[in-house]
This record gives C-alpha cells, sequence and structure tokens, in this order.
C-alpha cells in the first residue's frame, strides 16, 4: 500500500480515485493499450493534418488530438512539431488508434503532482530526477539515502572524524535522495531542492540536499554558514529580493498547497506577493500535515534563489489562531481592497442617473476586480433579453483581459468567466441548485474558489431570494446591477448593489450601469462600450448616449438594427452565452467582414415581430372598465408560442403600439398573466390586491421585470376581472 500524493490516503500505487485527474503522468510504455483512459499525459506535437493534431505519448504511441476536442481554431494554435502539450486520453481503440482530448492545463505546474507510468512496473511511481536517482543508488542499487542513520543515531567514528562541520554537512546532504517540484521560472524547469527543514513529529532538522552539480552544492553550503548567524528578520514577500541568503520570517496565507516526491511546497501570499515554501521530512512525505488551504501562518526559513526564482527553505512553520489570525487576514484584506480599487473613471457620458450611483459603481468594480486578483471565478447571471446580454457583454469585454493578465493559461478567459443566461431576470432555486452543484463540484476535484456571481438586469426582486440565501450558505460573494428600485431585502442579502433611486429608474437601463461600472473595472475597454447604453434603449435614448454612440461609429440606423439583433438572438439558445456570436455582434470583433451581421439579423427580427404584432392587433379584447381602456390579448389562442418573439417581447411591442389608444396591455394565457401599462405600476402592490379578491387563485409575482403573475388556471376567469378592476382602480 502507498499513500495518495495529493490527500495522503492510503491507495495501491501513488495517486487515489478521486485525485487521478489532478496528476500529470509520463508514460514509459510501448504500446497503446498500456495506456490509462481519463488520465492526463505529458506529449509532444508529432504533426498536423485537417482533422487536428497527431501527439506523441511517450516514444511509441501516438494519438489523434481532435480538432473538435480544441478550445480554439485548429488554425490559431500556435504549437510547432516537438512543442510539449498536455493531453488526457479519451479512448484507445482495438485497432490501436488513441483519441485524445484537450487539457485546461497547459502547463506542468498546474497540475498537483508528477506521476510515471510505467507498465514494467504495474502501478505509477513517482517522477524523481534522473541524476539524482543515480546518484541515491549504491552498486547493489540499493537506496543509499535509505541506509543513512536516523536523526537521533550517532555517526560512526570514521563519519565523525573530520574537523570541517560543512564538509559533515556536505557529505550527509549528498546522501540524500533528491526529488523536483515545478518550479516558478517556467513550465518545464523543476525546484531543485529543499535544504534542512523542520515538520517531522520528532521536531528535529533534516539536511537535504538536491542539486546535482558542485557549483551549487558550494553555493547552496555558503548561504547556509552565512544564514545560521542572524535571527530571522520579518520580511514581505515583495522585498524578498533583498534578504537572499538570510532567514525570514514571513506571514500571510496558505494559497496553495503541492506535494512533490521530495518537498512539500506551501504558496504562500501576503500583501505584497506570493512566493513558493519548500518543507521536507522525506522524500514524498506531506511536512506539516496539520496546515491546510486558506490557513494564516508564520513561517521562519531561508530565502534562496533557484534557476532565477525565490524559494523559502521552511524552518519552522505555525498556524495563526484567534487574534493574531484576525489581524493578518485583516491586513491583507484591506491591501487588496485599496489594489482592486480602481481610480476614479468618469462616466461614458453625461448620465445624472449615472452620476448619481458613483460609490455603487466602484463598490462593484471593485468586487470583480477583487475576484479576478485572487483567482475567483467570476459568473456574471443576466437575463435573456437584449438589455440583459447587452450589459453581460459589458463585464465580460473589461473582465477578459484581467484574467488573461493574471493567468498564463491559454483558456483562462473561459475557465475564470462566465456568462449564463437566466430566464425571466429572476435567480430561482432550479438556477441557484445548479450553480451551487457546479461550484461545490468544482472546489471538490479541483479545489477552485467558489466564484463571484455578478447579476445584471436580474435578481433585484424578493423573488430571487431563495436563490441568494441557497448561495449565501455556502459564502459565494454576489453583485446585483439592476435598473429596477432593488428590493431592500435583496440589498440586506449580497454584497454589492448598483440600483437607481426610485425617481430615476425610467431614465436608465441595465446595460448602462453595466456599461459603467465595466470602464471602472478596466479603464482600457472605455472605447469599445461607449455605444452599448444607447442600444440598450427601446425608445427616448438620452441625447448623451446618442451622442457617445455616434462618437464610437454607430448612427442612429445601426443602434437599432444592433438592438434588434441582439434582442432575436437573445431567444434563440436562451441559456448559453453565444459568446463569440454576441462579440461579434456588438464588438464586430471577428477578422472576417462582419459588418452586415448586425443589420442581416435585424432584418429578420422586423419581419416576425411586425408579422405577430399585426395578428396580436387583429385579436385585441378592448375591455373598458370605470372609463378606462384595457387590450387583452389571448396569447394561447392568438400567437405562435416557443417561437419568436417571445411572449414578454411581444407584449412591449404590442404596447408601444397602441398606448395612444389603450391605458394598458394584458396577455393572457392558461395561468400566466403579462402587465404593461401606461405610467409606474407597482406589480407587487396589483398582486396583493388581486390576491385580496380571488383568495383561492393562487395568484404571485413570477417575475417583476417581465411584469409576468402567475394563477391557477381554473381561476383564470376571476383573476382577469379582479385585475381589470384593479388596473381601473390604479389608472
Amino acid at each position: 500500500m502507498g499513500s495518495c500524493i495529493i490527500c495522503g490516503k492510503s491507495v495501491e500505487g501513488r495517486i487515489c480515485d478521486l485525485h487521478e485527474e489532478d496528476a500529470l503522468f509520463e508514460f514509459r510504455g510501448s504500446r497503446a493499450d498500456q495506456l490509462s483512459v481519463d488520465r492526463y499525459y505529458r506529449g509532444s506535437v508529432d504533426g498536423f493534418a485537417e482533422f487536428g493534431v497527431f501527439v506523441d505519448i511517450g516514444d511509441s504511441v501516438t494519438g489523434l488530438l481532435h480538432r473538435s476536442e480544441l478550445d480554439q481554431r485548429l488554425d490559431s494554435l500556435d504549437w510547432d512539431s516537438g512543442d510539449t502539450v498536455y493531453v488526457q486520453v479519451k479512448n484507445v481503440r482495438d485497432n490501436g488508434n488513441v483519441d485524445l482530448g484537450w487539457s485546461i492545463r497547459q502547463s506542468e505546474r498546474e497540475f498537483r503532482g508528477v506521476l510515471v507510468d510505467d507498465p514494467d512496473i504495474g502501478h505509477s511511481v513517482l517522477l524523481e530526477n534522473e541524476d539524482d536517482e543515480d546518484e541515491g543508488q549504491s552498486d547493489d542499487g540499493s537506496n543509499e539515502a535509505e541506509s543513512e542513520p536516523s536523526a537521533d543515531e550517532s555517526p560512526s567514528d570514521d563519519e565523525s572524524s573530520s574537523d570541517d562541520d560543512s564538509d559533515t554537512s556536505q557529505s550527509e546532504s549528498e546522501s540524500t535522495t533528491s526529488a523536483g517540484t515545478v518550479s516558478r521560472a517556467s513550465d518545464d524547469d523543476r525546484v531543485e531542492g529543499t535544504a534542512a527543514v523542520g515538520g517531522n513529529d520528532s521536531g528535529s532538522n533534516t539536511a537535504v540536499m538536491t542539486e546535482s552539480d558542485e557549483e551549487a552544492d558550494a553555493e547552496s553550503d555558503e548561504q547556509t554558514d552565512e544564514a545560521t548567524a542572524a535571527e530571522p528578520v520579518a520580511a514581505a514577500i515583495g522585498d524578498l529580493d533583498d534578504h537572499v541568503g538570510a532567514d525570514v520570517r514571513l506571514e500571510g496565507e496558505v494559497v496553495g498547497i503541492r506535494q512533490t516526491s521530495g518537498p512539500t511546497v506551501f504558496e504562500l501570499q501576503d500583501e505584497s506577493g506570493t512566493v513558493d515554501c519548500a518543507a521536507f521530512v522525506e522524500a514524498g512525505v506531506r511536512a506539516y500535515p496539520e496546515v491546510e488551504e486558506d490557513d494564516y501562518v508564520r513561517l521562519s526559513g531561508e530565502v534562496r534563489e533557484r534557476r532565477g526564482e525565490l524559494q523559502v527553505e521552511t524552518e519552522e512553520l505555525t498556524v495563526l489562531e484567534a487574534e493574531e489570525r484576525e489581524e493578518v487576514e485583516q491586513r491583507l484584506a484591506d491591501a487588496l481592497d485599496d489594489e482592486a480599487r480602481p481610480d476614479t473613471a468618469e462616466p461614458l457620458a453625461d448620465d445624472t442617473a449615472v452620476a448619481a450611483l458613483s460609490d455603487q459603481l466602484v463598490e462593484a468594480a471593485t468586487q470583480i476586480r477583487k475576484a479576478v486578483l485572487t483567482d475567483r471565478p467570476v459568473i456574471v447571471r443576466h437575463a435573456n433579453t437584449a438589455d440583459g446580454y447587452l450589459a453581460g457583454s459589458a463585464l465580460e469585454r473589461a473582465a477578459l483581459p484581467l484574467v488573461t493578465e493574471q493567468h498564463r493559461r491559454a483558456d483562462a478567459k473561459y475557465h475564470y468567466f462566465d456568462r449564463r443566461p437566466i430566464e425571466g431576470g429572476v435567480y430561482d432555486m432550479d438556477d441557484a441548485t445548479k450553480d451551487t452543484t457546479t461550484m461545490l463540484d468544482n472546489r471538490e476535484r479541483h479545489e477552485e474558489k467558489l466564484p463571484l456571481f455578478v447579476f445584471v438586469a436580474a435578481g433585484g426582486t424578493r423573488e430571487s431570494l431563495d436563490g441568494f440565501d441557497l448561495l449565501n450558505v455556502y459564502g459565494a460573494p454576489s453583485v446585483v446591477i439592476d435598473d429596477i428600485d432593488v428590493d431592500g431585502a435583496v440589498v440586506d442579502t449580497v454584497d454589492a448593489v448598483v440600483s437607481p433611486s426610485a425617481d430615476t429608474v425610467s431614465e436608465t437601463t441595465s446595460t448602462a450601469l453595466a456599461a459603467n461600472v465595466a470602464a471602472h473595472v478596466n479603464e482600457d475597454v472605455r472605447d469599445d462600450l461607449e455605444h452599448l447604453p444607447a442600444v440598450s434603449f427601446w425608445e427616448d435614448i438620452p441625447e448623451p448616449y446618442v451622442e457617445a454612440a455616434s462618437e464610437a461609429g454607430y448612427d442612429e440606423t445601426a443602434v437599432s438594427e444592433l438592438r434588434e439583433a441582439v434582442a432575436l438572438e437573445a431567444h434563440y439558445q436562451s441559456y448559453e452565452d453565444k459568446r463569440e456570436l454576441i462579440t461579434d455582434l456588438v464588438f464586430g470583433d471577428d477578422e472576417e467582414d462582419v459588418g452586415g451581421l448586425a443589420g442581416h439579423i435585424a432584418e429578420q427580427f422586423r419581419e416576425k415581430v411586425d408579422e405577430e404584432v399585426s395578428t396580436a392587433r387583429a385579436n385585441l379584447d378592448h375591455r373598458t372598465v370605470d372609463g378606462v381602456d384595457i387590450a387583452v390579448l389571448d396569447t394561447d389562442a392568438f400567437t405562435h408560442q416557443y417561437e419568436f418573439p417571445p411572449e414578454s417581447l411581444l407584449l412591449d411591442e404590442l404596447h408601444r403600439d397602441v398606448r395612444d389608444e389603450s391605458d394598458a396591455v394584458l396577455g393572457i394565457s392558461t395561468d400566466t398573466m403579462y402587465v404593461r401599462a401606461n405610467g409606474d405600476l407597482d406589480l407587487h402592490e396589483l398582486v396583493n390586491e388581486v390576491s385580496e379578491r380571488v383568495p383561492e387563485g393562487g395568484v404571485a409575482t413570477r417575475s417583476v421585470r417581465e411584469g409576468t403573475i402567475r394563477y391557477l388556471a381554473g381561476e383564470r376567469p376571476a383573476v382577469l376581472d379582479a385585475t381589470l378592476d384593479v388596473l381601473a382602480d390604479e389608472l
């Protein structure tokens, strides 16, 4: 039996089933059928074809990475023949063909351990430095390091006859087998060693030297002699360049732990930076097993430079508790807030509704920037409407460059940022359960931080409280950006809110708010965002936004076409983000000529909407109650259900078309009613009044943003009559 190199669980071999996908394997076999399906392997590019890339796995096996498995177009890959790549074995066919899958991790450092897959041995073994393995073997093939006396055994007379302490230290060091971990210097380099560290049960320190060349040995000994003369100096990680060769004392948060075939590497972060701290008990054994990620610790050790990167050789490590932890935690939090808080940015246009929300804009932008800086994924949940897609794409435009800058992974922009549309602008338990399941799975399998959820044109009403409460159980942070007067209960539940005051609700859109937040998140994309607010207004576009769009190259026709094109695409595959298509539409980024794309799609929009509005108008049932004209449309009978336009958009267009004739429009189906009225209308108050008049009707709000209420199908006539009476009183 062995121990899992990641969690320490007893297993056959060196990795448990749960963490096998977190390890990288080096194949030492000679046949395809010796590969293990679902494992990730190091390979090298062998050649290219129209349908994919051929990748060598080991010396004798070649597999195909089909173009459908790639996260980008085949012709955009920057791979050359012979380049090292990382792939997953998806299938080994009976004829020996190997199907490969894309690995989102494209550097050795991103895996949590490196193992050898050697069929001759029968199980995976830890990958050792080949030179050190040779040095650690005696003539009879035994491991000399294993035969060394323990720390409390006395050396023999021959071993203690030397008068030179440094020679003795060097002799002991050279007898110990080394093992490497991935270096911060590059994906292929390895941290070559860990010197004396504590962390074993006996409290003793074991000297370990893993440099194989004499020059490194001499340099290491010289640094060790100098370091022992002084007490550890309190230092910040960002200042470690000034302390190479000296003992330092650091305080910070453990943000990563990697168990290598030699030392345990703790990734320590303070307010000034991050550094790898190597601790050694014996090869492949977890040092300081009580330390976990997210712990705040005090660490002492010697600063060394390994292949151009700094590393601390841990001598003592203590987990901070109570007041000491709170002090360090608060210091790091304050520093992170200062770093994440954007410089004051001017609004995209002279918009009084936005100018009044300056503090809210900065706070929301700070939350997003902080998430990116701390490797926390950002999930944007937006309504599946034109306003929702435009607002979400604004935040996406600002965040993606920051994500790419923060992470070296080629696919970071897909892994650390996601848009997920939701129906009706309500974050219900179905949405929250799906999000919670996904984030907990990612945390368990990949130790991913819980994401920051940003709700745009969604989540602003009490109908979303159950969903927010589920996220809060697990401590997932959340931000709401909505153009309605956000419910006070929601304000108390989430971490930040951007919402206009009640008297300016009708003067702005969620896109106008989100675009201004995005400009605070990333000032560099400001020019890309200037036309978006104008696009989001279906009518009465504020003049400052008309001018901003014009300066960005969008005249009145272009603005209208873009709005309608996004609205149509928002309907189809409404649960998908359609990132590339929306980007082409909104920002025109594709290298191909997409200048006519919005116009082409907008033409389809107008044809479909005009036909549906014409049909609906011809079938309106005008009801007059106390002198108030209310137009009623039976949407079950006189609309094409599940086709474009959806009922909410159709009722919007119909209301704009007939509001000079009618004070309100009702769209009524089996158990749902759409309400559109001239002037302000509080849907919650309307529902309360109708519910009092039809207590057995099960009347409740469905989506305030969409102006919809639900009721029991059997009470439809009574609910309709009550709604007509209440509307007449209100209007």
